[in-house]
């Protein structure tokens, strides 16, 4: 396929404002159209984000021939139907995290793309990041020895959002924030894993509400990951290895990162490329998998999104936490005035400076990105740096992230510019 990419989205949340006012900054790619189960919300959103079509339902989206790529970004409890709907109509489609509520439901999405030959992925955009590919290289360096241990933590304070309460919709800090440490672990020791051991507290709703998760890898090494929606954490994951540790600032869209050796004296320090709002990099890999012809993105393929709706279950399993939709679910009791089919709600989180906000603040007209065919990815030209906005800078800029040499000499830090602080990702992560 190629030409001009007609973006639609499904749902019309906090999330997919955020995810449209990153596309209209990438060429080639179009906001085209936005569908609501509510006719009056989507013309609204259609309006004030720059979409051609609205629709009042799903099906019409669906059935709009003109439409390239869906961004399904509903409940959890209904990305199974949602993406289904969009692969029976030959719709490519990207799903925000967690890409279903278990796997069962996974496995039958990507049977029925590859039966259709339908372009599927999920939306868990800390995958696409080219910052992690610097992580990745620090570690693969030995600069302070092998990894041994790994800690990542995720929480923000949201237990007053209803749906994160709603068995209904698959609520918990699981699938929310839980998912982030656990990409996280993924990402960077892998998947070699031999056992889970998961405990939780839990809401008056019985979904969980902080998280305590440890993995144990096959050849040893450990992995120790927290979540909580009850309060604010510091979003860090740290790397021990043999001969000294390792620094991530903010999990859920990487900052920095920072060595230090087993005199805990710092030893080099790395920062991330400036980007728009680190969401490009999910549709710029998208654009170019539909334009190669692929049904899956290398950076996060099918098996890989599977492995971790599998662990998300096993979890679930210990915490014997079974949604009431599922089937042969155990039912549990439901304080709920939210139905399961319900769009997405608008929750508050919050900003880089602690306040509270429902909606992002536009940022500045800026360079416009490429998504291009494989090999053919152009830079934006850097743009000025502004405290409290999402700082710009294109995917391209991945071949010129500062990577790890060996053993870089003591107290030398990589010298980068300043980034300000990321206002943290929506909490309700996409939908």
């Amino acid at each position: 396929m190629f030409g001009r990419i007609n973006f639609a989205v499904m749902g019309a949340g906090n999330i997919a404002a955020t995810m449209a006012d990153t596309v209209r900054k990438i060429r080639g790619v179009r906001c085209y159209a936005v569908a609501s189960r509510s006719a009056d919300k989507a013309a609204g959103f259609a309006e004030k984000h720059g979409f051609k079509k609205a629709y009042g339902s799903y099906e019409e989206l669906v059935n709009d021939k003109k439409v390239s790529l869906v961004y399904v970004a509903t409940p959890h409890s209904e990305h199974y139907a949602n993406a289904k709907l969009c692969i029976e109509h030959g719709k490519s489609v990207i799903v925000e995290k967690p890409f279903c509520v278990n796997a069962v439901q996974a496995r039958e999405l990507f049977a029925l793309a590859e039966e259709k030959h339908v372009f599927i992925t999920e939306a868990m955009w800390t995958r696409y990041m080219p910052f992690a590919k610097t992580i990745r290289e620090v570690i693969d360096s030995r600069v302070v020895g092998d990894p041994v241990m790994l800690s990542a933590e995720l929480s923000y304070p949201i237990r007053g959002v209803q749906r994160l309460k709603d068995p209904l919709l698959a609520g918990g800090a699981l699938l929310d924030l839980g998912v982030y440490p656990l990409t996280f672990a993924s990402m960077f020791f892998g998947d070699d894993i031999a056992r889970v051991k998961a405990d939780c507290t839990f809401t008056p709703q019985h979904v969980d509400e902080q998280d305590s998760i440890t993995l144990v890898y096959k050849d040893g090494r450990m992995a120790v990951l927290r979540a909580s929606m009850l309060g604010t954490g510091d979003r860090r994951g740290v790397i021990t290895f043999t001969k000294g540790y390792m620094v991530i600032e903010n999990i859920n869209n990487f900052e920095s990162l920072t060595v230090y050796g087993s005199d805990y004296k710092k030893i080099a320090r790395y920062k991330r490329p400036r980007q728009k709002t680190g969401y490009e990099y999910e549709i710029m890999a998208c654009a170019r998998a539909i334009r190669e012809g692929w049904t899956e993105c290398p950076e996060l393929p099918h098996e890989e999104t599977l492995r971790m709706m599998e662990l998300l279950d096993e979890i679930r399993r210990q915490y014997r936490i079974v949604y009431p939709f599922e089937e042969g679910a155990r039912q549990v009791p439901l304080v709920t005035a939210q139905a399961p089919d319900a769009e997405m709600p608008d929750i508050e989180v919050p900003d880089a400076a602690g306040q509270v906000t429902n909606e992002r603040e536009e940022t500045a007209a800026e360079p416009a990105l490429t998504a291009e065919p494989a090999g053919q990815e152009k830079t934006a030209e850097p743009a000025a740096e502004r405290a409290q906005e999402q700082i710009t800078e294109s995917a391209a800029e991945t071949s010129q992230v500062q990577t790890a040499e060996p053993a870089p000499e003591p107290e030398q830090e990589c010298a980068e510019e300043s980034v300000p602080e990321q206002p943290a990702e929506s909490a309700d992560s996409g939908n």
